[in-house]
Formats: structure tokens, C-alpha cells, sequence
């Protein structure tokens, strides 16, 4: 479960874990282009249109958020004061399995 609108928070700075640098990589030069593009959007405006910024349900410690690359990939996130830690990019199922 999700809830819509959790965003509102100007990102500065990006950390990627290891577990990003292994999804991104296996993504397609494509969708890396997407994904960048994205990621820079979120940077210009925190509830940029059309990225879907989430907060998903059942995750505080730490609170983990999503946005929208494609109508089927995804990048989560967590996100402390003005730094987010990528976690991982994927399909909407592999994202939802394990953020």
C-alpha cells in the first residue's frame, strides 16, 4: 500500500547502495536515460508532475519512497533532511517485493 504526496522535501545530495548500482546497471541505456532524467526532475522540484513520489506503507525505519521511471519501473528510496540513499530501481513487482 502507498500513499500519494509524501514528497515536499528539496533533495540535495544522492547516495547510491550497491544494491542500485546492480539494478542500474542491468537496466537498458534507454531506461538509465529515464532514470537520470527523473532523478534530476525530483532534484528542480520536490512533487515534480508525472514522477508518482509515494511513500509506501508499512515501511518506517527507515521511511521508504518511490517514483515513477516508466508505466512499469520504479526507483525507491529513503530520504534523511535533504539527502536520499537510492536503494533500487526495477519493475513495479520487484520493487514491491523488496524496496
Amino acid at each position: 500500500m502507498t500513499r500519494v504526496g509524501s514528497g515536499g522535501v528539496t533533495i540535495k545530495r544522492w547516495a547510491k547502495s550497491k544494491r542500485f548500482h546492480k539494478d542500474y546497471d542491468k537496466l537498458t541505456t534507454d531506461l538509465r536515460d529515464q532514470v537520470d532524467q527523473k532523478l534530476q526532475d525530483l532534484c528542480k522540484d520536490p512533487r515534480p508532475a508525472g514522477l508518482r513520489f509515494e511513500k509506501l506503507q508499512g515501511y518506517s525505519d527507515p521511511d521508504i519512497y518511490t517514483i515513477h521511471v516508466t508505466g512499469n519501473y520504479k526507483v525507491s528510496m529513503d530520504i534523511c533532511s535533504s539527502d536520499a540513499r537510492l536503494r533500487r530501481v526495477g519493475t513495479h513487482d520487484e520493487i514491491d517485493r523488496a524496496p
